[in-house]
């Protein structure tokens, strides 16, 4: 390919996942922006303590998928997006008899107390019982992609966030559901989702078919290798949080808590960006890896740090400009001391945001081809390894400043064993 084709197919690729992404992203912020202003603070706070549950089931999906995806570009075989679709049963049944009769306990792990525990445990269940359809979702959307159909994904994406965002303002205020409607809301969005995608298979244009065969542990664990760093990327996200939100409720309490769920919720948005940017390059790369390519990976590469790079300037700029009235949007009752805490965070914590999308696309190509051993190094020492403890020694010693600067330390230290990782492989 030339450059100018490369360079478009770049554009056309990553401009509709991130389209694509941010719908998706949107599930929950919607949620966040609709609870704030129908249910408060304490129905604010519940949602943040349970958000690393949805962060852990976005993340299973996103691992069958990115895994199987990723295989099936590079070996073109049926077999992979059958196994991947057990694979999504086999994981999501298992989350359906927690959701309908542990949902409670599981809350009050997360750390609810008396004035959070109920709204915790409603949206709880209704988001562990449609475990299924949010991992079956992300499977699906990333075959499509995969499949040369990235307008279908981006659109099946886009009409699902849409769908959850105009029942979350119904079932919360004319019906007055509360929670038990924004959980509902979001629970059907990727139903919308999957049928969008259907017209995939009812129009024939797919290359890849559900096939009649018993499971093959080997292709799981070759899945599961190929998309283990999505999973632990959404993965930590959900343990940091956990971490970030029992430190804070010490310091600062309930109202600390809502405060980093505004600033986590807007940050969930930016980091989608950055994934789909990411998902954007990772057919390209693939594609490009699988014919022995390696000048077009480089531009590839290239194109996806300037752009990253681009847009968490661009994002930290008017969010530290604008930072209180970004926090005013969430902030129904003009609480002034949820506003200085939400918008002191916001302008430390987002300038982790210029280190995120270049340890994101690094650990993402190395997927895209097929070395998921450095894949799954980045994941880990972003996820658990420097994060946690970062978190522990920094709150210690600055409190709040220390936990909203976390972020930034440990991404930056991993954005350093990526620079020396493409480094040596040049």
């Amino acid at each position: 390919m030339k450059e100018t084709s490369i360079k478009k197919t770049f554009i056309k690729s990553v401009s509709l996942n991130i389209i694509g992404m941010i719908g998706l992203s949107c599930y929950i912020l919607a949620d966040t922006f609709f609870i704030a202003r129908g249910v408060g603070a304490d129905g604010l706070t519940a949602l943040n303590l349970v958000i690393p549950v949805y962060s852990f089931i976005h993340g299973i999906g996103l691992m069958i998928g990115m895994g199987g995806a990723t295989r099936f570009v590079l070996s073109k075989s049926s077999t992979t997006f059958t196994q991947s679709i057990f694979y999504v049963v086999l994981l999501s049944c298992l989350f359906l008899p927690i959701g309908l009769f542990f949902s409670e306990q599981l809350a009050t792990i997360l750390g609810a107390n008396a004035s959070t525990l109920q709204n915790a445990s409603i949206y709880l269940k209704i988001i562990l019982i449609f475990t299924p359809m949010f991992s079956l979702n992300e499977v699906v959307i990333c075959f499509i992609r995969n499949d040369g159909n990235p307008k279908l994904a981006m659109m099946a994406m886009l009409v699902g966030s849409f769908s959850n965002i105009i029942l979350d303002y119904l079932f919360i205020f004319p019906f007055k559901m509360g929670m038990f409607g924004a959980a509902l809301a979001t629970g059907i969005a990727p139903v919308v989702s999957l049928i969008i995608l259907s017209t995939h298979f009812i129009k024939k244009q797919n290359t890849f078919k559900f096939k009649k065969q018993k499971l093959q542990i080997k292709t799981l664990i070759d899945i599961s290798s190929l998309g283990v760093s999505a999973l632990i990327n959404e993965f930590s996200f959900g343990i940091v949080m956990i971490v970030f939100n029992i430190l804070i409720l010490k310091i600062s309490g309930n109202i600390g808590v809502a405060a980093f769920g505004i600033i986590a919720n807007i940050a969930l948005v930016v980091i989608s960006v950055f994934t789909g940017i990411a998902q954007g390059i990772q057919p390209i790369i693939s594609r490009c890896y699988s014919v022995n390519n390696r000048v077009e990976i480089k531009k590839v590469l290239k194109y996806g740090f300037v752009t990253a790079l681009f847009i968490a300037i661009s994002v930290y700029i008017v969010s530290f400009i604008f930072a209180e009235p970004i926090v005013g949007l969430f902030n129904k009752d003009t609480n002034l001391q949820l506003t200085e805490i939400a918008t002191n965070g916001l302008r430390i914590y987002f300038t982790a945001f210029a280190f995120i999308g270049i340890n994101i696309l690094s650990a993402t190509y190395y997927s895209a081809i097929d070395k998921p051993k450095n894949s799954f190094i980045i994941s880990l020492l972003r996820g658990f390894i420097i994060i946690i403890p970062t978190t522990f020694i920094l709150s210690s010693l600055f409190g709040l400043t220390g936990i909203w600067i976390t972020m930034t330390v440990t991404e930056f230290i991993v954005f350093l064993v990526c620079a020396g990782m493409l480094a040596l492989k040049k």
